[in-house]
């Protein structure tokens, strides 16, 4: 049974492959068995589709509550400012207000020093030689304006009650400009210092909450002590040689003044540093004068002045 089954088997072979080449007849190879491909696990279609996901759960009530107010929130009504936030947002408030008061000072300040010019272009000319009336009336004619541009600027900062130093330095060297107009025009006048409750009637600084800062006052008088050398210079070539005597006088009293102040290492010291030279300026043309034999012989006090002047600066 098994022969007839091999026979047969061999016989089918042969009529498929009439010449078949035998692996095993060829020299020096040996026949290689290929082994069959493992096979596929099964898998039916109904594990190859994913199962369904599990329907959405409900959402607690008090979850539902938060969405919905979070939603109505970020829809119509802004949430309530933290502090740090309401804090700076009344520090840009007020800046703001600031930056416009400031602008508003500085444009009556502006007009300020435009008037100061126009006086100061005025006093130049009893440098020459015109007459003294003329020269103070032009001069003069400028401190109403001035009085005007004060009431203004004093109209503007009691919008802002107790802010007086925090804008002060906005206006202050323009003051300290006017002072020495105000005196210097006033010594010409009367042969006096301007003294500081007439210097603020003048401007209408007389208010407690805007006044003239005492420091303002006495820079300006400083300021006017630079221009007596050369007033005295001027009038000793106009021929008027008393007139040294009379300067020297007046800055021997003031330097003395101002000695009884303890001043620090500030910009005043520095100033009256400067009235010291203006002195010895016009000491040095008194004495030239007085030794051409050009002065009067009127009163010596300002000689005798001088003299202590220099003591004191010695032991100084």
């Amino acid at each position: 049974m098994k022969s007839a089954f091999r026979s047969a088997c061999s016989t089918l072979t042969r009529s498929l492959n009439p010449n078949p080449t035998s692996l095993s007849a060829l020299p020096g190879l040996r026949p290689t068995v290929v082994a069959p491909p493992p096979p596929r696990p099964f898998r039916s279609r109904r594990a190859a589709i994913a199962p369904p996901s599990p329907p959405p759960r409900a959402l607690p009530s008090s979850t539902r509550r938060r969405c919905c107010c979070s939603s109505a929130m970020s829809g119509g009504e802004a949430p309530p400012a933290l502090p740090l936030e309401r804090q700076f947002e009344d520090f840009r408030a007020q800046l703001e207000d600031s930056v416009g008061l400031r602008e508003r000072i500085r444009a009556v300040v502006m007009e300020i020093e435009s008037t100061t010019r126009l006086m100061y272009s005025s006093l130049l000319l009893v440098y020459l030689s015109w007459p003294l009336p003329e020269v103070l009336d032009k001069s003069k004619a400028h401190i109403g304006t001035l009085k005007d541009h004060y009431s203004r600027l004093a109209d503007i900062l009691s919008e802002c009650p107790d802010q007086y130093y925090r804008y002060h330095g906005d206006w202050r060297s323009e003051t300290q400009t006017v002072v020495s107009l105000l005196t210097f025009t006033h010594y010409l006048e009367t042969g006096n210092l301007l003294l500081h409750n007439e210097a603020g009637e003048k401007l209408g600084l007389n208010n407690s909450q805007f006044g003239l800062d005492i420091e303002d006052y006495l820079v300006g008088v400083c300021f006017m002590s630079s221009e007596l050398p050369r007033y005295v210079v001027n009038q000793v070539t106009a021929g008027d040689y008393d007139c040294p005597r009379k300067v020297l006088k007046f800055l021997t009293e003031l330097n003395a003044a101002f000695r009884m102040l303890n001043l620090r290492n500030d910009f005043l010291r520095k100033k009256f540093d400067g009235l010291k030279y203006d002195l010895r300026r016009v000491e040095e043309v008194h004495y030239d004068v007085k030794i051409r034999g050009l002065a009067s012989d009127g009163d010596s006090t300002g000689d005798q002045g001088s003299k202590e002047n220099n003591d004191s600066e010695v032991v100084h």
